[in-house]
Formats: C-alpha cells, structure tokens, sequence
C-alpha cells in the first residue's frame, strides 16, 4: 500500500488546532500507527489517551499562569 502504517510525531499547539488534530489521530491509530505527542508540562487541552503516548517537558510557565492569560 502507498501509505503503510508508521511512528509519527505530533508536537501540537493548544486551542482548537489540537482538538481538530486529535480526531486525525484517533483515525491514524486505528490504521495502525504509532503515535507519540509531546506538549509542554503547562498543557490545559492536550490530555493523555490509549490512542497516543503523551511526552511532556517542563517550562518555566506553571498551568495557572498559562490559564490565567487565556482568560
């Protein structure tokens, strides 16, 4: 097949950039890919899930101060 099953990275954004991404990925996983998605430790949307293993590296920014300026 041309597009063969693989290991892909995904290194998202917040908002609703990850929330349409997320749904392609529910989709390349049930085609057989792997999927590693690395977010900064401050994520608020990017959230752990059987379909992806999620990768974190801290950031001088805490969550709360990421909340607070996204209000």
């Amino acid at each position: 097949s041309p597009a063969a099953a693989g290991k892909l990275l995904v290194i998202p954004m917040e908002g609703s950039h990850w929330l349409s991404m997320k749904k392609v990925l529910m989709e390349l996983s049930k085609r057989g890919h792997q999927i590693v998605v690395i977010a900064p430790d401050n994520k608020i949307l990017i959230d752990s899930s059987d379909v992806y293993e999620l990768k974190t590296y801290s950031v001088p920014l805490m969550k709360e101060d990421v909340e607070e300026h996204v209000r």
